[in-house]
């Protein structure tokens, strides 16, 4: 049956996605576990087809805008499909998931790295800036394989966790690419590289039978209007403050998750 207290959550969810392209795994998954006492394994599975759907939809207004930047979305998935895939291979062939006892904290590191990320996002920005600025044939020559390399890195995060393509990857490029990455295109590009890797992340857990699809239905009943709705704001909302409070928000479920 469907449920309005995950739709409810769907609805908040999929506003902060559609407004920043952050929150489908770094929110969702905190939520399900700290307010509704889901279990991590089901958190992780059920959020990552909650997180690809999600963003599926809000995609078709950023692609339709011409926003997303393929070349960087391309250099992103070279890194994190082929880990994602490899994470996918794991859990298929029977690796004990759902009881692997550090999988509330590993969510939890990676949460709070998430936090500081976002709230570090200015700095880190303006320290790329000057780098890129002062010594751009270098910095330029640099940003494939570091691109490609970071990928890597959200593919394993995403596939372990849930968390990180959205809000971890927006501060990755915002680092990788600070002269490139206008707001409107940062936000379209990190939604549609967390797509398929959200897909590829979550068929292992799909085929394990760990998705609960009823929560799922409830989730994207929320989500659907908001993340549309969050999509046209892009640009006409500072999506600052917004990451701001979901970084406080992040810390403290990090904290309450590694305690």
């Amino acid at each position: 049956m469907i449920d309005w207290g995950y739709s409810l959550a769907g609805a908040l969810t999929g506003f902060v996605v559609g407004l920043t392209g952050v929150g489908g795994g770094a929110l969702m998954t905190p939520i399900l576990l700290l307010v509704f006492g889901v279990s991590p394994v089901t958190a992780i599975a059920t959020d990552l087809w909650f997180a690809a759907i999600t963003k599926l939809v809000g995609a078709r207004v950023h692609h339709a805008n011409r926003q997303v930047d393929w070349q960087v979305a391309r250099r992103l998935w070279l890194g994190s499909l082929p880990l994602a895939l490899l994470i996918v291979l794991v859990v298929s062939l029977g690796a004990q998931v759902a009881k692997v006892d550090w999988l509330t904290r590993a969510i939890g590191v990676v949460v709070l790295i998430t936090a500081v990320g976002l709230l570090a996002a200015p700095k880190l920005m303006a320290h790329a800036r000057n780098q890129r600025i002062s010594q751009a044939e270098r910095f330029k020559a640099m940003q494939p394989v570091l691109t490609v390399i970071s990928g890597a890195i959200l593919g394993l995060c995403v596939a372990l966790t849930s968390v990180g393509a959205g809000a971890l990857g927006s501060v990755i490029l915002l680092f990788l690419y600070p002269l490139r990455m206008t707001p409107h295109r940062l936000v379209a590009t990190d939604i549609v590289h967390a797509i398929p890797l959200a897909v590829v992340a979550g068929l292992g857990y799909l085929f394990a039978g760990m998705v609960d699809w009823w929560m799922l239905a409830s989730l994207l009943l929320g989500s659907i209007p908001t993340v549309l709705l969050g999509s046209l704001l892009v640009g006409k909302i500072s999506g600052r403050w917004i990451q701001i409070g979901l970084a406080l928000v992040l810390m403290a479920a990090g904290v309450k998750m590694l305690g």
